[in-house]
């Protein structure tokens, strides 16, 4: 079996059509908020609504069509509920690790698609995710319902 390099990191291609490195989670149904992040205050401003999440990137619907386009960045507030007992992230900042249930960072917006006449869909990668709150995301995504 060949290898090919993913994201720098030696991975064995899986079987079948899967190319993902990992797996996505359905999100739509639980109604999770995503807020563009404006660091002077602690709420920020709604960007959209999560459709589908995994350790590596996330999809948005928004009605935002005008101000979001390919290639942007935008700084996002995750806030995800725990589940099963588990904390989507973890709070390194201190002498021990605790949980935590919000990430901010930013998102590299790759693709934006109309879903109708007033939303798109927004997906991209989480650029600047430590590998503990990738780890702990990955798992707590373990749990949730796959996407299609």
């Amino acid at each position: 079996m060949t290898t090919v390099r993913v994201n720098e990191t030696e991975k064995t291609p899986a079987k079948g059509s899967e190319r993902r490195v990992y797996r996505r989670a359905d999100m739509e149904q639980q109604d999770i908020s995503v807020e563009r992040f404006d660091g002077t205050r602690r709420g920020g401003d709604v960007l959209g609504k999560i459709v589908d999440l995994s350790a590596n990137g996330v999809r948005i619907r928004t009605s935002r069509r005008k101000e979001i386009r390919p290639d942007h960045q935008i700084r996002l507030r995750l806030e995800l509920p725990e589940y099963a007992g588990i904390s989507p992230f973890l709070d390194n900042s201190g002498p021990t690790l605790a949980p935590k249930r919000e990430w901010v960072g930013w998102l590299a917006v790759n693709r934006v698609q109309p879903v109708d006449g007033k939303e798109m869909d927004v997906a991209g990668r989480l650029i600047d995710m430590d590998e503990v709150d990738r780890g702990m995301l990955g798992l707590y995504l373990s749990t949730q319902s796959l996407a299609a």
